[in-house]
């Protein structure tokens, strides 16, 4: 059954060992941050430096593990459609839009929206580690300046993990514009066995 993470928010939810996530963009150039925690000990979670060094790519996609701080495999890439994603950019939080943006007003975050959704399963504000920015599209010149372009994504693109341990799973709908190529639309996800 699919379910949606309506723009500009997000959700948590367990995820059994062997079971599979389908993480979808529904009408196209939607990012959406992913975390993970080890179910029977939240210290364990999502290690984008420890991806990186085992993978020896910063981009991530069909075929790649995702791995925890405790270098243990968490998640498997089986299917991405898209083909760009990364860990290259934490997710933005309040201070995100006062400083990048210049932007003193409140704006909703996937920093908030992840901890606010994963504070049921005991996770705090800072044991949010950087997520996995699906369907985002982070450039980088030869000197390593960054850049966010619009997402590849299309309606309809996909990526399909699969779960090497029992998780905690945050996820949410990205609340960046640049991120977004200036819009906010909802993100869909489905468990499958």
């Amino acid at each position: 059954m699919v379910q949606v993470i309506e723009k500009q928010t997000g959700a948590a939810f367990k995820l059994q060992k062997g079971q599979k996530l389908k993480v979808i963009d529904p009408r196209g150039e939607q990012v959406s941050d992913m975390v993970l925690f080890n179910a029977e000990d939240p210290r364990e979670k999502i290690s984008s430096g420890k991806t990186m060094d085992f993978e020896e790519s910063i981009l991530l996609t069909k075929g790649n593990w995702l791995w925890s701080n405790r270098s243990h495999k968490m998640m498997k890439i089986l299917e991405d459609t898209n083909g760009r994603n990364d860990f290259l950019l934490a997710p933005c939080s309040p201070e995100t839009f006062q400083i990048m943006y210049n932007n003193p007003e409140y704006h909703p975050s996937c920093f908030e929206n992840l901890y606010t959704n994963l504070a049921p399963f005991d996770i705090e504000p800072d044991d949010v580690p950087t997520a996995f920015n699906i369907f985002m599209n982070v450039q980088f010149d030869e000197k390593g300046k960054l850049s966010v372009e619009a997402p590849l994504s299309r309606a309809g693109d996909y990526v399909l993990f699969e779960a090497e341990m029992d998780l905690i799973v945050g996820l949410t709908a990205c609340s960046a514009e640049d991120s977004n190529n200036g819009s906010f639309k909802p993100i869909h996800y489905e468990i499958l066995d």
